[in-house]
């Protein structure tokens, strides 16, 4: 489901999530605590509501359960309103409802990861007290039993009400325009929700001493015999508890009756087809070396005979994933695509994030190696790999084949406020290290009008090779290895097609996992090689293939996870009109249909949902540390702003801002990130701030700008303080450095890095890493180009330790298991709170800086951080000091 992993601070969702509790009572007599919304559903015939009623917090037996009341409105084209038990969509408990005629039906379900949610197979059970329809809504009380604790293939959760009078309970809740298909069934298939939220109820004012009578309604309404533990409904909603054919298989597809890859010994075996990947196979297959590239999903390109596409693509060799307007589709529609074992999106195609991504093309800001990289990985060192990269995939800012830039409305409105403010125009990957204060047209990789990317040109030269091998729909589940020799890696099919076994390498061979920042942990895992607690939940769930514990390699893998910390503006203006890609998946204009089809022209040749402008700024905080933001500017409403005048300006958060998080494995080997990385600290939080207020302050250069997101009347204090640290609302899906290069071997107590300079796992021979996890820190940009430029430069390293047998060897492990500085796991709800928390307290940072534009330089009245950056008398920008303006800026003067 789209709302993934909100894990929240209860103080800080509380005030975030824009729904208003009152005291109902219903005709049944239960006083509920209760909220009413508007759901901003198309369609939808009025405001939505949810009621909670708790037992006495004295009442300890009756801590797992909850009286509900859910009021839903409905659309012509039917409807299903879905409930988290958590403040979160993926491994909670959820409750799907919807109509079967004028009886409501209810699900429980369990979703793993940003896929549809399977059947629950647990211990809740639903009794009905009262359920009716009418023309414009669908009402259900209920009983809910074993419903604040679940566990689902041996992943434990819950979430039981606080005893503590200021806590509050916070659910998710999401409302589909489509009923589900088979709507008598209780397992029927759902289709993707249209939107999403969260509420939070104070715990306290749901509780009530007659709970124990109002719950008698339920056994006396529904006539039924008490529920068994098997997830079963009684009474008039349906029953979840469904046959286990009806969960999909976390098997994977069958095993082929022949398996070739496994009849040959490999020199490199390369984990994972994407931006890592691909052009890694490309290079080590030049050396004339038998190279194995290894992707779990299926083919997505129509080049390398993927087939997704919609109706109007037929009879062409486009898929969906070639057509650059078509890539928003994802966001509507991930199945087969999305990868079913991660709690936040990730895509499992053959080409991975360079597949399904925007497109987005940015040279290396040369800040970005020297900052975040050790010796070896500087700027000089890698742009000899950068030029390579450009020279392969060029960038392009007009990618429809005419030269026209359609719709470019957008950029005029934010680019001309920009300008006015005193910010530079440039063609971004022409000046890769101007990123202050600077603006330009979106750089893309598409050629020809299409995709484009390492698919177009990597892959293809490397398929030319007669000692290149590319096999699809095959997941590698661990390497096989006896100490720190890599002998091989065991292969299953995950898809129809895919293979099975163990293929083997080389003596002389090497293993590379380009998994990315969530596959390559899991697999190392799986292999015995990462923080203690995590190998101890992999030998539990696989018990008999888990490696024996005396070879567990202990490496802070999972940790140091990291990605831009995204926070959104929403603006209005008059010139801006709404182009509906959306919509132009299954019914283009006919117009736009045929300049594409034709010429491979038009505003579909262009990356959705039009990416106007982007831009730069720098922050300089107390710590001394320099802070890159990246804003990207869209022509789309979001955050319940539904205007055809409206754009999306998102902030990235990237270089310099040091919060960190951490992706764990649970019990059913999916991968969650249990650490948000987002704004643990007051320097980070004042960038953000100090971003924000920069902009409000440049755009008002435009009169006819309206910022309707935050509204007019909140403080920026306000609006961070409300928005949620989740990922579902702060994720730039740009995640990186689980698997950090550096010279301190993780070996060591305190070492904090799992490859070195060579891209090789300390404590193994012949097993290496190149993909986005080895980042020791976040990228000014969209990072898909860099990602590629790292490949690059460590094939030629990995090349060189083929021919160099006095290469540095990393140094040997002191570091004893039960010392492992990552023994305990982080609790995603805790760690949340902490953050949050943390942030809020501490925001302002003492005398920090924001260098402003040169030229006319920004607002200098009537602004709350007007003088943060102000015009010298030469024309330049003379740095102030920002402790007042931050101060004003975050509420605390």
């Amino acid at each position: 489901m789209k709302l993934t992993h909100i894990t929240v601070a209860l103080s800080l969702a509380y005030g975030a999530v824009g729904q208003v509790f009152n005291p109902f009572t219903d005709s049944n007599g239960i006083d509920f605590w209760q909220a009413t919304w508007n759901t901003k559903v198309k369609g939808t015939k009025g405001e939505a509501q949810w009621g909670i009623a708790l037992p006495p917090a004295s009442e300890t037996g009756l801590k797992n359960e909850y009286i509900g009341r859910l009021v839903v409105p409905k659309t012509n084209s039917g409807t299903w309103m879905g409930l988290s038990h958590a403040s979160e969509m993926t491994s909670a408990l959820l409750l799907i409802t919807w109509l079967d005629g004028d009886e409501v039906k209810t699900s429980f379900r369990y979703a793993t990861g940003y896929v549809a949610p399977e059947i629950y197979t647990g211990n809740a059970t639903l009794s009905v007290i009262s359920q009716s329809s009418n023309k414009t809504h669908y009402e259900l009380t209920y009983l809910c039993e074993g419903c604040w604790s679940w566990e689902q293939d041996g992943v434990i959760g819950s979430q039981v009400p606080a005893t503590t009078a200021s806590a509050a309970q916070i659910m998710g809740w999401a409302q589909a325009t489509s009923a589900p298909t088979n709507p008598g069934d209780a397992d029927a298939d759902i289709k993707q929700h249209a939107n999403d939220g969260l509420f939070g109820a104070v715990v306290a004012s749901a509780r009530n001493s007659a709970y124990t009578k109002w719950t008698s309604l339920a056994t006396a309404t529904a006539g039924t015999p008490a529920a068994t533990p098997t997830g079963n409904s009684t009474g008039h909603a349906s029953a979840t508890g469904a046959p286990s054919s009806a969960v999909p298989s976390a098997t994977g597809a069958a095993c082929p009756r022949s398996n070739p890859v496994t009849n040959q010994t490999w020199d490199y075996i390369i984990v994972g087809a994407g931006a890592g990947g691909i052009p890694l196979a490309d290079k080590l297959s030049e050396s004339g070396k038998s190279v194995l590239l290894i992707e779990r999903g299926p083919p997505s390109s129509g080049r390398w005979g993927g087939t997704m596409k919609p109706d109007w693509l037929v009879g062409t060799n486009l898929t969906r994933f070639d057509v650059p307007g078509l890539d928003n589709q994802i966001w509507a529609d991930s199945a087969g695509i999305a990868c079913t074992d991660i709690g936040v999106m990730a895509g499992c195609v053959l080409g991975g994030g360079t597949a399904v991504n925007a497109g987005l093309w940015w040279r290396a800001n040369p800040d970005d190696f020297d900052y975040n990289f050790p010796a070896g990985w500087k700027a000089a060192d890698v742009e000899p790999a950068v030029a390579r990269v450009f020279d392969r995939i060029p960038f392009t800012e007009r990618p429809s084949m005419d030269g026209v830039l359609y719709k470019p409305e957008g950029y005029n409105v934010v680019a001309g406020a920009l300008a006015a403010a005193g910010w530079q125009n440039v063609s971004a990957d022409g000046v890769p290290a101007r990123k202050n204060f600077t603006f330009s047209h979106p750089d893309h990789m598409f050629s020809g009008g299409e995709r484009g990317g390492p698919l177009a040109t990597y892959l293809v030269t490397a398929s030319e090779r007669k000692n290149f091998k590319l096999i699809t729909n095959t997941s590698v589940n661990r390497v096989i290895r006896s100490g720190g020799k890599i002998t091989g890696v065991e292969i299953k099919a995950f898809l129809k097609g895919g293979q099975c076994g163990t293929v083997k390498v080389k003596s002389t061979g090497k293993v590379i996992l380009s998994a990315g920042a969530f596959g390559t942990p899991k697999i190392l895992f799986r292999s015995g090689i990462g923080p203690q607690d995590q190998l101890e939940i992999v030998k539990k769930a696989e018990p008999t293939k888990m490696v024996n514990s005396a070879q567990w390699i202990n490496l802070p893998v999972g940790d140091n996870l990291d990605d831009h910390v995204n926070t959104d503006i929403v603006i209005t203006h008059p010139n801006v009109s709404f182009y509906d890609f959306y919509k132009a998946y299954d019914h283009p204009i006919k117009a736009d249909k045929e300049s594409y089809l034709e010429d491979r022209s038009g505003i579909l040749a262009q990356s959705a949902p039009n990416l106007a402008t982007v831009f730069w700024h720098e922050i300089e905080g107390d710590d001394g540390i320099t802070r890159q933001l990246q804003w990207t500017a869209r022509v789309e409403g979001s955050h319940v702003i539904s205007s055809k005048k409206a754009m999306t300006i998102s902030q990235y958060l990237g270089r310099g801002a040091t919060s960190r998080g951490r992706t764990t494995i649970n019990a059913a080997l999916n991968m969650v990130v249990s650490k948000p990385p987002y704004l643990h600290n007051k320097h980070d939080v004042a960038a953000v701030a100090a971003g924000i207020e920069t902009l409000r302050n440049s755009l008002s250069y435009d009169p006819a700008i309206e910022i309707v997101y935050p509204p007019k009347n909140q403080t920026t204090a306000k609006f961070l303080a409300s928005y949620p640290l989740t990922t579902s609302y702060r994720s730039a899906n740009h995640w990186m450095g689980s698997c950090k290069m550096g010279l301190d071997s993780g070996l060591r107590n305190e070492g904090t890095s799992v490859v070195d300079t060579n891209a090789k796992v300390y404590g193994t021979d012949n097993l290496f890493i190149v993909d986005a996890s080895i980042f020791p820190g976040m990228v000014s940009t969209n990072p898909s180009a860099l990602i590629v430029a790292a490949a690059e430069h460590a094939s030629q390293l990995i090349l060189g330790l083929a021919n160099n047998s006095s290469a540095p060897v990393p140094v040997s492990s002191s570091r004893a298991l039960s010392s492992s500085a990552h023994t305990v796991a982080w609790s995603s709800f805790e760690t949340a709170s902490s953050s949050s928390m943390a942030g809020r307290s501490s925001a302002v940072p003492a005398n920090s800086t924001v260098v402003g534009p040169t030229g006319t330089g920004l607002p200098t009245s009537g602004s709350p951080i007007a003088t943060a950056s102000s015009p010298s008398t030469n024309g330049g920008v003379q740095p102030l000091s920002m402790r007042a303006e931050l101060k004003h800026a975050l509420g605390e003067s």
